[in-house]
C-alpha cells in the first residue's frame, strides 16, 4: 500500500498548493479591483444618474426580453422595463414559442393589438409568427416565434430591434430605474470605444417588490437562496470587476448587458447549440476586436443593477450550475486556438487560462480535496497534520474569500438596511466549505461529465415570480 499513501499524499501536496494559489489569485484581484471600488464609495450617485440623463448625446437602446414559459414573472418584468430612466429606448419581448400564458399575459396587460411584421434578417431564426405593440405605451412590443431557445429569440429580438444598441434581459429580472443610464455611461463617455457593458446582477427572493420595483432589500429565509447571495458578491465584486479593469472580461452576465448592435452581428450573434451563449458571444466579440486591431473595451460596472429570481430548491440549482459549467467547458473548447494564444493578448495570455484552471477545474481539484480529507480522517491514508492543513486550505479558498466579498459589499453600497443582515451574511458565508460548496462542487463535475458526453439540456427552474413570492 506504500504506492497508494505515495499517490494520495502527492494528490494531497497539488491540491494544498493549487487552493493557495488560487486564493493569492482572488486576492490579487481584488487588489486591482480596489482602486475603482474606492472611487465607487465615493461617487455621488444622484448627480452622476443626471448628468447623464440630461445629455443629448445618449444613444437610443433597444431592449430585448426572451421570454419561455415566463407567465408568473413576465408581466412583471415588462412593467421593469418601462418604468426605466432613460431618454429613448423600446421594449421588445420575445415569446419563444412559449405553451403557458406568457404572450396571453402581456397582450391582456398592455392591451396590445397585432402589427404589421417587418424584421431585418441579421440571423437566420426560428419562424416568427406574429407582432403585436401596445396601445398604452408604443414603444412596447411583443414579437411571437417558434420555440428555438434563449439564444435564438435573442436573434430574432435583434433582428426585430431598430436602435444601434439592445439590452438583453432574462424574462425574470427587474432593472432598477436608473440601470439603462448606468450601464450606457461607459459607453457614451467612450464615444463608442466601450462596445459592451454588464451590470451587477443581485437577487431579489425575499426583498419586497412593488409595482416591479425593488422597494425594501431583505434577505430570504431559505439558507440554500442565502448562499446564492454571498456567491454573487464573490463572482461580481471580486472576479469580475478584476478582470474588467485589465480588459479581460470574459462574461456579461445573461441576466442583464448592453451591447452595441453592429458589433454582435460582425460577430455573427448569438450561438443557438450552446447553453452557455452569454459568454460565448463576449469571447467572440473579443476574438472580433483583437483580429481587427480594434481598441474597443468590454466593461462592468460595479453599482447593483438588475435583481434577478434565484433557484430555491436543490434540484433547480443543481440544474442551474450543471448547466453553467457545460456552457463554460463548451465555450472554452470552441474557443481552445485563443487559449495561451499571445495574438489575443490578455485574453488568451490570461483570461481564458483563469476560467480553465480556476473556474472550470477547480470542481476537480475541490472535490478530490474533500474525498481525501474524509478518507484521510476515516482510514488514515495521510498523516493528521497534511489532513489539516488540507482543511484550512478549503476554508480559506471557499469561506473566508466569500466572507470578504460580504463586507466589500456592505464597504462600498450599504444596500442592506440593518447590521442584522450583514451579520448573518457574514456567518453563514463561513459555513460555505461545510455544506454549500461541497454541493455545487459535485454538480459542476456533473456538469464538465456532461459537457464532456455533450448530452444535457438547460433543465427546468419552476419560478415562483419574485413580485408575488414576496408580496405574499
Amino acid at each position: 500500500m506504500d504506492w497508494l499513501n505515495w499517490l494520495v499524499y502527492t494528490a494531497a501536496i497539488v491540491i494544498i498548493i493549487y487552493m493557495a494559489a488560487v486564493s493569492l489569485l482572488y486576492i490579487g484581484m481584488f487588489l486591482v479591483a480596489g482602486p475603482r471600488i474606492r472611487k465607487e464609495r465615493q461617487l455621488n450617485r444622484e448627480a452622476h444618474i443626471e448628468e447623464i440623463s440630461m445629455n443629448k448625446d445618449t444613444f437610443p437602446v433597444s431592449v430585448l426580453v426572451p421570454a419561455y414559459n415566463e407567465e408568473v414573472g413576465v408581466v412583471s418584468t415588462a412593467r421593469s422595463m418601462l418604468a426605466l430612466n432613460y431618454p429613448q429606448f423600446e421594449v421588445i419581448v420575445i415569446d419563444d414559442g412559449s405553451s403557458d400564458q406568457t404572450s396571453e399575459r402581456v397582450i391582456t396587460e398592455f392591451r396590445m393589438k397585432e402589427i404589421d411584421l417587418a424584421i431585418r434578417r441579421y440571423f437566420d431564426t426560428a419562424e416568427v409568427e406574429r407582432a403585436y405593440q401596445s396601445t398604452l405605451f408604443p414603444h412596447l412590443f411583443l414579437i411571437q416565434k417558434q420555440n428555438g431557445g434563449k439564444a435564438d429569440a435573442l436573434n430574432a429580438g435583434i433582428n426585430f430591434s431598430k436602435y444601434p444598441y439592445f439590452a438583453a434581459i432574462d424574462g425574470d429580472s427587474l432593472l432598477d430605474r436608473d440601470a439603462l443610464l448606468k450601464t450606457m455611461k461607459p459607453i457614451i463617455d467612450s464615444n463608442g470605444k466601450v462596445t459592451a457593458t454588464g451590470g451587477t446582477v443581485r437577487i431579489a427572493n425575499g426583498s419586497r417588490i412593488v409595482r416591479s420595483e425593488v422597494e425594501e432589500i431583505a434577505l430570504p429565509k431559505t439558507p440554500i437562496v442565502l448562499m446564492q447571495i454571498i456567491e454573487y458578491f464573490r463572482a461580481f465584486l471580486i472576479g469580475r470587476l478584476g478582470l474588467s479593469r485589465m480588459n479581460m472580461l470574459l462574461i456579461v452576465s445573461g441576466a442583464f448587458g448592453v451591447f452595441e448592435k453592429n458589433r454582435v452581428i460582425k460577430a455573427g450573434g448569438y450561438k443557438v447549440n450552446t447553453v452557455g451563449e452569454d459568454m460565448e458571444l463576449i469571447v467572440r466579440m473579443h476574438k472580433s476586436i483583437k483580429d481587427e486591431r480594434s481598441d474597443q473595451r468590454i466593461e462592468y460596472i460595479q453599482d447593483p443593477v438588475c435583481w434577478t429570481e434565484a433557484p430555491s430548491t436543490v434540484s433547480s440549482l443543481r440544474s442551474q450550475r450543471r448547466r453553467w459549467q457545460r456552457g463554460l467547458a463548451e465555450t472554452l473548447w470552441t474557443h481552445k486556438s485563443m487559449l495561451l494564444n499571445p495574438k489575443y493578448k490578455g485574453i488568451g495570455l490570461f483570461a481564458l487560462p483563469y476560467y480553465l484552471f480556476v473556474e472550470l477545474l477547480s470542481a476537480i481539484f475541490e472535490l478530490l480535496g474533500y474525498v481525501i480529507i474524509i478518507a484521510g480522517l476515516i482510514f488514515a491514508f495521510i498523516s493528521w497534520e497534511i489532513t489539516l492543513i488540507m482543511f484550512i486550505a478549503t476554508v480559506v479558498y471557499g469561506s473566508l474569500i466569500s466572507s470578504l466579498a460580504v463586507l466589500l459589499e456592505e464597504w462600498t453600497y450599504h444596500k442592506y438596511p440593518d447590521v442584522k443582515s450583514l451579520l448573518k451574511l457574514f456567518a453563514w458565508s463561513l459555513t460555505e466549505a461545510f455544506w454549500y460548496r461541497p454541493l455545487t462542487v459535485l454538480w459542476r463535475c456533473e456538469g464538465l461529465i456532461a459537457a464532456i458526453r455533450q448530452k444535457g439540456s438547460w433543465g427546468n427552474m419552476q419560478r415562483k415570480g419574485i413580485s408575488e413570492e414576496e408580496a405574499a
